[in-house]
């Protein structure tokens, strides 16, 4: 009874997609119903038409867009959700054809991060992007309400309402793009906050839904929300995580990407992907269970390239390793990209060897080293506190002995106190 009132509540629609050949046409049907149903809609009818290339009227046939339209007003769908980004005229003729809404995979995605923003931040970015997506389309919005002729002293009142529009839109865009300057200003000088303290800072990447929050809620016993949705997680959140041997590591969960990652998104989005451009290190998380993980890889890198972070240190790591029926496929994975770590982030499995791996990486940063100080030079150790993690301070009558972990760039100005390095 429940699950009836429920599915009465979510709005129903139509999935069209176009064939053009591509491999991964079918995966990415699938993904775009996932993406619907992350918005709260539900898919009852699919229908695909083959094609070489979009028409421009109507995007697929209109021999299809007709019969389209008729199951259309048949089942009473709320909205028809198309595959790819459609022009502002083809979605003015589906529109007008349907009788119903007509979004595209860009639009869908939009809506899903307008869903899920929470913070200010997430909110201006949002709107930022819808309306970069709204301007291009508010072209021929008004032109029932205009004259068939053009011309001096043949403006009608629809020409006028649009140069409105987009009079507002621009306005609306350029104060956007002011607030999140200052946006951006904050986040400059939390991260010079941070770099006060000299510990890295490690950034989770990866496809959406390969299991970031998960993985960053067991390392910092956080609770970042956990859905398996699409874009669940859409603001940034950074913990501070603490390693047992005293290091420590600024760690930050982000976005999720996706293959055709709308560019007014990524434009958009700036402010919270430089966090990833200015991390020390990138975890990139693949869902080692799907079908198209190495796809997926490929459409995060393309991402990384974008934002200037691709030439990063990278530790590629495969979790979701306990829904891999397949002990083949994991070692096939290990052989094939040298250096990734299988893990499980639901159940824990691997995450020790991965914490190895960070530690290792941390080494390359970072030395563990013990020095005696004269007892008054209590201004090296303020600033060895101040500069290191996990330092341990004795003070005895031959001197103060001190120990823990610091920057590579601190050692040549200890030399003078035959300070041993480990490591």
């Amino acid at each position: 009874m429940i699950s009836a009132i429920v599915e009465k509540k979510q709005e129903r629609g139509m999935l069209v997609g176009l064939d053009r050949g591509e491999k991964d046409f079918e995966e990415s049907l699938k993904e775009l119903d996932q993406l619907a149903s992350s918005a709260g809609g539900v898919i009852i009818e699919k229908h695909i038409q083959k094609l070489p290339f979009p028409t421009a009227p109507y995007f697929i046939g209109k021999g299809k867009a007709l019969e389209f339209a008729a199951i259309c007003k048949q089942k009473e769908l709320s909205f028809v959700l198309f595959n790819e980004e459609l022009s502002p005229i083809q979605c003015r003729n589906l529109n007008t054809l349907f009788g119903c809404k007509v979004l595209d995979r860009t639009q869908l995605i939009l809506d899903i991060f307008a869903q899920r923003a929470k913070t200010r931040e997430g909110k201006l970015q949002i709107e930022l992007a819808q309306l970069l997506y709204l301007l291009p389309r508010l072209t021929r919005l008004w032109t029932h309400l205009s004259r068939q002729t053009g011309g001096i002293g043949t403006r009608g009142p629809g020409e006028t309402q649009l140069e409105v529009d987009r009079r507002r839109i621009q306005e609306r865009i350029h104060r956007l793009k002011k607030e999140l300057e200052e946006v951006k200003k904050t986040r400059f000088i939390q991260r010079k906050r941070r770099q006060k303290f000299p510990w890295p800072t490690a950034c989770l990447v990866g496809y959406t839904n390969a299991g970031k929050s998960t993985l960053f809620n067991r390392l910092t016993h956080s609770h970042v929300l956990v859905e398996d949705k699409l874009f669940a997680t859409l603001d940034p959140t950074i913990r501070l995580f603490e390693f047992s041997g005293g290091q420590k590591i600024f760690l930050s969960d982000t976005v999720g990407f996706i293959q055709k990652l709308p560019y007014h998104l990524i434009e958009s989005f700036k402010a919270t992907l430089e966090e990833v451009k200015e991390a020390d290190l990138l975890i990139h998380l693949v869902d080692a269970s799907h079908p198209l993980a190495e796809n997926q890889i490929n459409e995060v890198n393309k991402v990384l390239e974008q934002i200037g972070a691709i030439n990063k240190p990278i530790i590629l790591v495969w979790n979701k390793i306990d829904l891999v029926h397949s002990d083949g496929l994991v070692n096939r994975r290990m052989e094939e990209y040298p250096g990734c770590v299988p893990i499980s982030a639901a159940t824990g499995e691997g995450c020790e060897n991965l914490l190895v791996k960070i530690e290792e990486w941390l080494k390359t940063k970072r030395r563990f080293f013990s020095l005696k100080l004269p007892m008054d030079r209590t201004d090296i150790v303020a600033k060895l506190h101040r500069m290191g993690s996990g330092i341990v301070t004795n003070y005895q009558s031959d001197g103060i002995w001190v120990n823990g972990w610091i920057p590579h760039s601190m050692f040549s100005s200890l030399e003078q106190f035959n300070i041993t390095v480990e490591g």
